[in-house]
């Protein structure tokens, strides 16, 4: 691939176009708002100016609902060689494109699963897809070539390729993505008109449940609009687990010891069942989860800390294979948890606490 089209110039359209100008691919970058794509251009993600004639690769990175029109303008200009898009539904736009009576032998569809909570081009970075899941969803009209460019741009973006059907992966993003983002949206609503006490008292479980709750609504509009059935279906599933976690607490409450019991057998359920879900996470680099061992470190909020943690570990010869941080509730602190494997806790430690560093226990 030497030259592409991205038409599109948000987080994901933005960042590919970086990683592709990074490997000397010439990119064109176009947009409905003409800003967006000079703003793209300005960080060094292609040129704003048109293409002298057909790229190898256009890339559509618009909204699931403008996919089909925006691909089927793009084809019928004759802008590439193939077309691809990044939208993170797949059958509803080619169903949309069958339905226009294209050729969809040029076309293959696509999603990184990859993001960030923030959107639009300042929020790209070049290494935004690296070691991440790039699914492509070829079908039996899928020409070769074109499936070879969308192998080497998932190449030059150093993610992962992995084939799936369509309709297939859209169930999949339901379950790991879109309903995970609507119940981390409710219970964050949750804290809108909370006691401002009892919202000083969060800590990082509720930052981590909240967190992509953040997300600009129109977006996921935009996204759930495009994959309803399925998300409404996963929710009406845990509409069902939460009815029976309520009766469960309910009967906690209740003077019965034989209610008390069955109350918090369900209870003990749900929590089981939770455990056993989320043991099939993939862990570091989507291989099996591994369990770590959590060096913990208290430091101060001044610039430096972490890199010093770092800079010590690495001098330990440790391998720090995750990390979170804690910040304490209005101090100028907080707590590092090193994670790493077993073996070499007992290590990290004895270095951090030579090196004057405070561990908690």
């Amino acid at each position: 691939m030497r030259t592409a089209l991205v038409i599109g110039t948000g987080l994901i359209g933005t960042s590919a176009a970086l990683a592709l100008t990074a490997r000397g691919v010439v990119v064109h970058l176009d947009d409905h708002d003409p800003q967006q794509a000079r703003t793209a251009a300005a960080l060094g993600a292609g040129t704003d100016e048109a293409p002298g004639g057909p790229v190898d690769l256009a890339v559509v990175a618009a909204p699931p609902a403008h996919v089909a029109a925006t691909v089927a303008d793009a084809m019928r200009r004759g802008v590439a060689r193939g077309y691809l898009d990044v939208a993170s539904v797949k059958g509803g736009p080619r169903r949309e494109l069958e339905a226009l009576g294209l050729d969809l032998c040029a076309y293959i569809g696509s999603h990184p699963m990859s993001g960030r909570e923030k959107s639009g081009p300042l929020a790209a970075t070049g290494d935004l897809f690296e070691g991440r899941p790039w699914v492509l969803t070829p079908t039996r009209d899928t020409d070769t070539e074109v499936l070879n460019l969308a192998l080497e741009l998932v190449s030059h973006c150093r993610a992962v390729p992995v084939v799936m059907d369509a309709d297939a992966h859209d169930r999949a993003v339901a379950l790991v993505s879109h309903m995970p983002h609507l119940v981390s949206s409710m219970v964050a609503a949750r804290l809108e008109h909370a006691e401002e006490a009892a919202v000083r008292l969060c800590g990082q479980g509720i930052r981590d449940v909240t967190r992509i709750a953040a997300s600009d609504p129109r977006m996921w509009i935009d996204i759930l609009s495009a994959n309803p059935g399925p998300v409404a279906d996963l929710l009406s599933d845990v509409s069902a687990d939460l009815d029976e976690t309520v009766r469960a607490l309910r009967a906690l409450q209740s003077a019965d010891e034989a209610k008390r019991r069955e109350g918090a057998g369900g209870i003990e359920d749900v929590l089981r069942r939770g455990n056993a879900g989320q043991v099939r996470v993939p862990g570091k680099h989507g291989s099996a989860p591994r369990t770590y061992e959590i060096v913990a470190v208290l430091i101060d909020d001044q610039p430096g800390q972490l890199a010093r943690i770092f800079a010590d570990a690495g001098t330990a010869g440790v391998n720090i294979e995750d990390v979170r941080i804690e910040h304490a509730t209005g101090q100028q602190a907080g707590l590092v948890q090193l994670m790493v494997e077993p073996k070499t806790a007992p290590l990290l430690s004895a270095a951090l606490r030579e090196r004057g560093w405070a561990l908690r226990q």
